[in-house]
């Protein structure tokens, strides 16, 4: 009796329960597999929306804004585009004017403020940042003490053989991201990992860890205390971007190196430093790096420049001795693509240094403020770090 009692409770509770968990399943309908890259590099998108009036492709590399989805029978929204260019790139649907990832894809752009997914063109040859079968580094994700009380957020690139060989020490490349990035998408979508990978074993760079910092503490500090992120910043060299970057310079030098420095196993002098970092990224990297001369031997700015004027202004130590900064910075390189918006305000620093007399090195080529830029970047520099 108390047998048939219990298996009457677990029926009922199951004819509850059951409906819940359909609730939480995803929904139905016929596998989808996108992107789908084609042999001759064009690309298959699809999207199931069986109920959606309208879905959209979003990303202009793809020869317009917003290219158009033809649904099937099965509600499952398509279109091929292309051929295109060999790269990395990122990508969203837009379903009845929301933007939205590609659910059957797992690779995404990290971003603060959209949210993307990224598709690979192979080329016929192995790209720069192609996984190749050579020794892999590791790639780790860190919490820190950082600024005003917060907890911070850093990845960490140590170089394959880092764990085996425990008494030797490296040199360190702080790699900042650009505004609304985040700690990941130099891992993810600059591949700057699988690059060293095969430029270490190829011996065309130097082994080196790289930090991976988060490059907006103030949104940390808001999301910690229960505070709406802040907005973006109304001007790029303005009072409040000034004091952001400020922010993110207490936090790199005060506590970032410190906790790298006691958790790995570095080179703790200024010529086994380097900085770098794209679009805001580079702007923190220049002044970081021109306040604390002390610190970096290496700065590498990708799309990105300070005006003449806060030169003139703030940074005096810089170009009021060329011959010390010129000995001091064993590599200042700044690199732009000539249909940057940044293009123009490069340029004018490139030429204001050359004025000064400060030695740098110019790397110029076509495309705009993308990570496709970025790859090329890190492809000039990664080589000539240390040496």
């Amino acid at each position: 009796m108390k047998t048939l009692t219990f298996f009457k409770q677990i029926g009922f509770l199951l004819l509850i329960l059951v409906p819940f968990a359909g609730l939480a399943q995803p929904p139905r309908g016929p596998f989808v597999i996108s992107p789908k890259v084609n042999s001759d590099k064009t690309v298959t998108f699809s999207y199931l929306a069986p109920n959606a009036k309208t879905v959209l492709l979003g990303g202009s590399q793809f020869g317009q804004v917003d290219v158009p989805l033809t649904k099937n029978a099965e509600g499952v929204w398509s279109v091929t585009v292309g051929p295109v260019k060999p790269d990395i790139y990122p990508y969203s649907f837009k379903v009845d004017g929301v933007t939205v990832m590609d659910p059957a894809n797992v690779a995404f752009f990290p971003n603060e403020r959209f949210k993307a997914s990224l598709v690979e063109i192979p080329s016929d040859e192995p790209a720069i940042y192609a996984l190749k079968n050579v020794p892999h580094g590791s790639i780790t994700y860190e919490y820190y003490p950082s600024v005003e009380g917060s907890t911070g957020t850093v990845v960490v690139y140590t170089p394959a053989g880092y764990t085996k060989e425990t008494a030797k020490k490296y040199p360190v490349y702080y790699l900042i991201s650009g505004t609304t990035d985040t700690e990941e998408t130099f891992w993810k979508v600059g591949k700057v990992n699988l690059m060293l990978d095969n430029m270490i074993a190829a011996g065309t760079a130097k082994p080196m860890i790289v930090v991976m910092p988060y490059g907006n503490p103030l949104a940390k500090i808001a999301e910690q205390t229960g505070k709406d992120k802040p907005a973006d910043v109304m001007s790029r060299d303005g009072d409040d971007a000034l004091r952001r970057m400020k922010l993110f310079e207490t936090d790199l030098v005060s506590h970032v190196i410190p906790y790298i420095e006691k958790n790995y196993r570095t080179i703790n002098n200024r010529d086994n430093r380097a900085i770098g970092g794209f679009s805001r990224g580079g702007g923190q990297t220049l002044r970081t790096a021109f306040n604390n001369v002390d610190k970096f031997a290496y700065v590498c700015s990708y799309a990105s420049y300070i005006a003449p004027a806060e030169m003139d202004k703030s940074f005096t130590n810089i170009t009021s001795n060329p011959a010390k900064t010129n000995k001091d910075f064993k590599l200042l390189w700044s690199g732009i693509g000539t249909d940057d918006f940044l293009y123009k305000g490069t340029v004018e620093f490139e030429e204001y240094l050359k004025t000064k007399k400060i030695n740098y090195k110019s790397y110029v080529t076509d495309g705009g403020h993308t990570w496709m830029n970025v790859k090329k970047y890190l492809n000039e520099t990664l080589p000539v770090l240390f040496k």
